[in-house]
Formats: structure tokens, sequence, C-alpha cells
């Protein structure tokens, strides 16, 4: 098929303005200025009157000139409003099997740098693996500390997910402190309350389980009832390291003593056994990510490929606006003209 053969306009009820064009033209030509006095050609040559009479000939063309650029930019701007669009490609519906809403902690503890460079680089670069690694999923992102806020709803979009992992760090949080509580609360939100046995329903927490929450078992009890499996990804490691304050300094307590945070290893195994799901420490390769991902499509439906196909359209009105465009330069010469001093 060539790529003209499937030419058609998205929108063909835009050229109904194309009626503008004779109406506008009969209401010049009847608003033409009267003719001079006929005895005034006994006067002078038929080629001196212009020059006589003022610019009467002159201005009968300028309006006619005005008008076929007018006409032409009019029918340009009504053909690209129309959408006109050929050469398209196809693609096939997708059902992702499993939803996963991954909780990262943002909170101060994770700019700690027992493992490098961070443990919240660290963490960035699991979800990157988790999406690079993902396919089927549909994913979801929360960043908490105190407070949790939704990043991304849940999508199937991974590149976009990836590209808003460099900005979330600690100078997003604004109240010290971690509940974990609140974040699970608000995952459980994101997936909803139907419990549909084709799609598997996940939270991933990545965390190093330096969090204080007296609700934070009976959240993820809840979570379990509702078919809402908890999974955990620790990060950091069990001698810790310094909380930093700044690029010089570190967090201190009332008595001045540096604060200290190490990986919790036990409430996040807690966390993952009451939860349904698993728990993993971070590591450089990708064994952590295979056994997340195993997990998640264990307790999860089957991603499918429908049999629909839909046609997505090459849009070419742009094509139309650059000779639009052209034609506007000369009146913004002269408008610019008449301005000047």
């Amino acid at each position: 098929m060539s790529a003209l053969a499937g030419l058609h306009l998205a929108q063909p009820w835009w050229l109904l303005g194309l009626l503008a064009l004779p109406a506008v033209w009969l209401w010049l030509r009847h608003t033409r200025p009267a003719p001079r006095q006929p005895r005034v050609e006994r006067y002078a040559d038929p080629q001196l009157l212009p020059h006589l009479l003022g610019s009467s000939r002159r201005e009968g063309q300028g309006r006619s000139r005005h008008w076929q650029r007018w006409a032409v930019l009019w029918t340009l701007l009504l053909l690209a409003l129309a959408g006109p669009r050929w050469d398209f490609h196809e693609i096939r519906s997708y059902r992702p099997g499993t939803d996963v809403v991954v909780l990262l902690d943002i909170s101060r503890s994770m700019a700690v740098e027992d493992v490098m460079p961070s443990r919240l680089s660290r963490a960035r670069q699991e979800i990157d693996d988790l999406l690079r690694q993902g396919a089927g999923l549909r994913v979801g992102l929360v960043a908490f500390a105190s407070v949790a806020h939704v990043v991304s709803p849940l999508t199937e979009d991974h590149r976009s997910l990836r590209r808003l992992l460099p900005a979330l760090g600690p100078d997003l949080v604004q109240f010290p402190g971690s509940r974990l509580s609140t974040a699970l609360r608000l995952a459980g939100a994101m997936l909803g309350e139907r419990d549909d046995p084709d799609i598997g329903r996940h939270i991933l927490v990545i965390s190093d389980g330096d969090v204080a929450d007296s609700d934070l078992f009976a959240t993820v009890a809840e979570l379990r009832r509702r078919g809402i499996h908890v999974s955990a990804l620790g990060v950091g490691t069990a001698r810790g390291g310094e909380v930093p304050d700044g690029p010089l300094s570190s967090l201190t307590d009332r008595w001045g003593n540096p604060v200290r945070s190490a990986l919790n290893t036990e409430l996040l195994q807690a966390v993952a056994r009451d939860g349904g799901g698993r728990y993993v420490t971070a590591a450089y390769l990708d064994d952590d990510t295979r056994q997340l991902l195993a997990t998640f499509r264990h307790h999860g439906g089957r991603a499918e490929q429908g049999q629909a196909r839909i046609v997505v359209w090459h849009e070419r009105y742009y094509l139309l606006l650059a000779p639009a465009l052209a034609l506007l330069l000369p009146w913004f010469r002269r408008r610019a003209a008449g301005d000047a001093p």
C-alpha cells in the first residue's frame, strides 16, 4: 500500500468553513468604493487618472490581493484543522496480568552510604531493574517518609516511570520520620477493592526498615485479607552508618551524638511474611529482581496479548502550517514598520 493510500481527514466538518470564501468575495465586491464622476475623464488621459484621482484603482487591486492572500491562508488553516492523516501503524491490545505498587522510602536514613553510592541510589536502581525486566506488569509508584505521595498511578508506560526516578530524594521530605502504614493504605486504595483472579495485586516496599509505626502489621493484615500481597526489598547493611544532614555533616540527636541507621531485616521480613509476599535484600546482581518477579507472577494473573488491533495514524496537519505562517510574515513586517519611530 502506498503512503497516500490511506489519506483521509480526521475532522472533515471544518471544511464547511470554505463556504466563507464566496461570501467574503461577494461582500467585498458590493462594498467597493463608488467610481468618480465620468465627466472627469474628459480632462485627462485614462492612464493619468489614477495620479489625479488618488489610488482608486490601486485600492481595488490592493483589495483583490488582500482577499486572495486571506483566501489561501483561510484554506490552509481549515485544511490543517480538518486533520489530514495518512500512513499508519498497528498495535495489538495488551492486558497485563499483575498490578504492582512500589513504595519507595525517601526518608533521611535512605541517604546513608553503607551501600554504594547510597541506599536511595541503590533503591532507584532496583526499581529501574524491575521496570526493565517486568514485562506484563502494570506498575504504580508511591514515595513516602512521614507523608506518602503518589508519584505515578498504575501504568504500563515503564519508560515514563524510569524518567521520574532521579527526582525522588530526601530533599522532597518536609517532616522527619518514616510511616510505612500510611503508604500501605494509599497503595491499597490505588489497587482498588476488586478481587479479580485474573489480575494479581502486589505491593513492594523498598526501604531500610527504619520506620516507627504502631499500626503497621494491622495494616498489612488488612491488605492480606483483601487479597493484596506485600513484599519487601531491604536496602542497606546490618552495620549501618551515620545519617547525613547535608553534604558535610551528620544528623545528631538531642545530646549531640550522630544518628546511626542500620538495615532492619527482621521488621521487613515480618512485613513480607504477614503480607504473603517475599523478602529480598538488595544486591548488585539481578537475582533479587528475578526473585521478586517470580513472586509477582506466582500470585498473579497471566499477561495476554489480545486479538484486537488498534490503528495509529500519523498526523500531517503541520505540513500545512508552514506555508500559512509564511503568508503571515509580510503582515507582521508591515506592522513592525508602522510601529517604528
